[in-house]
């Protein structure tokens, strides 16, 4: 099923395993997949930035995406097409549709600076990759630092009616979020999907902005769909209590430069995938960082038992 502007809940934001030769890791793409619809979330977003994406070659990128795609039968599974050029960029696109994708997704490239840049090249993009793939805008300007206001944001998304969710990781940005859904009350800004990332870092209050959910690679991803649902059925107090136990670790991880090693780390204590390697460059933890992580999901396994698994750090006994 195609991607629409109804589209809404978590949509986690699936790294890519590898084994420690750098190899890509089948086995553990599927646990992830399987692991992603047994805790309820609504799709799965692979080769994002923190997919590892510029690390493959155009082959490996179309199987990882393939492979995603047909594990994943319950999800509705978005494909990170952002390249350097648009050839690239349309022949991934066209083949995950192909495989059954329900989408892709694209980041402006570090270059643009003024808005009509901005603009032009996303209808460029289009163009590229057909007006008839839905697609997802990457707002990530810490990462990428181009800088969309909710009116480029509206601009881009009345232009392209192929355009049916926003990734949203502006920050802070909690008022871009409710600029652009008054945008839509005053009938400027057709339906359009929110959903959130940056680790989950703002996510209970950008679902009280109005955000539609989560878009995101936090390693509990059970968590976020937990917020998200407890935030859309108004019980507010239970959301942020949730939210708040797992406000350090989200924290932790959300780390520039060691971000990925701590999401890989945890996911491999739970058992999801084999390795925890990144392909070469990547970062690793140290022995203190380990522990640092381990004491955190100690103290997390308090009130949520889903971080309840061995080895346990002892400085939290």
């Amino acid at each position: 099923m195609k991607l629409t502007p109804d589209a809404a809940g978590t949509f986690a934001i699936a790294p890519t395993p590898f084994h420690e030769d750098g190899r890509i890791d089948e086995s553990s793409i599927d646990r992830l997949s399987d692991f992603y619809a047994e805790v309820g979330c609504e799709g799965v977003t692979v080769l994002g930035i923190l997919g590892e994406a510029p690390k493959l070659d155009a082959s490996e990128a179309e199987a990882v995406a393939t492979r995603f795609v047909k594990r994943a039968k319950a999800l509705q599974v978005i494909v990170g097409v952002s390249a350097p050029g648009f050839a690239t960029m349309r022949a991934l696109a066209r083949a995950s549709m192909d495989a059954g994708a329900a989408g892709v997704m694209i980041a402006p490239p570090p270059s643009l600076r003024t808005d009509e840049q901005i603009t032009g090249y996303f209808r460029q993009a289009v163009e590229a990759i057909g007006d008839d793939i839905p697609w997802v805008l990457q707002d990530y300007p810490l990462t990428l630092s181009v800088v969309m206001t909710p009116n480029v944001i509206r601009q881009i998304v009345m232009d392209s009616p192929s355009c049916v969710m926003l990734k949203h990781e502006d920050w802070p940005g909690l008022e871009k979020i409710t600029k652009l859904r008054a945008f839509q009350k005053d009938g400027s800004l057709r339906p359009l999907s929110i959903l959130t990332g940056n680790g989950g870092l703002f996510l209970d209050f950008e679902m009280e902005r109005g955000a539609d959910g989560a878009m995101t690679g936090y390693c509990f991803p059970d968590m976020l769909v937990d917020v998200v649902k407890l935030s859309k059925a108004g019980q507010r107090d239970l959301a942020h209590n949730l939210f708040d136990a797992h406000l350090p670790l989200i924290r932790y991880e959300q780390q520039p430069g060691v971000g990925l090693a701590v999401r890989k780390y945890v996911l491999k204590k739970r058992g999801i995938i084999a390795s925890s390697a990144q392909r070469k460059p990547g970062s690793s933890l140290s022995e203190t960082a380990r522990e640092e992580v381990d004491y955190l999901l100690s103290r997390l396994a308090r009130v949520d038992e889903r971080a309840d698994f061995e080895p346990r750090s002892k400085a939290a006994e």
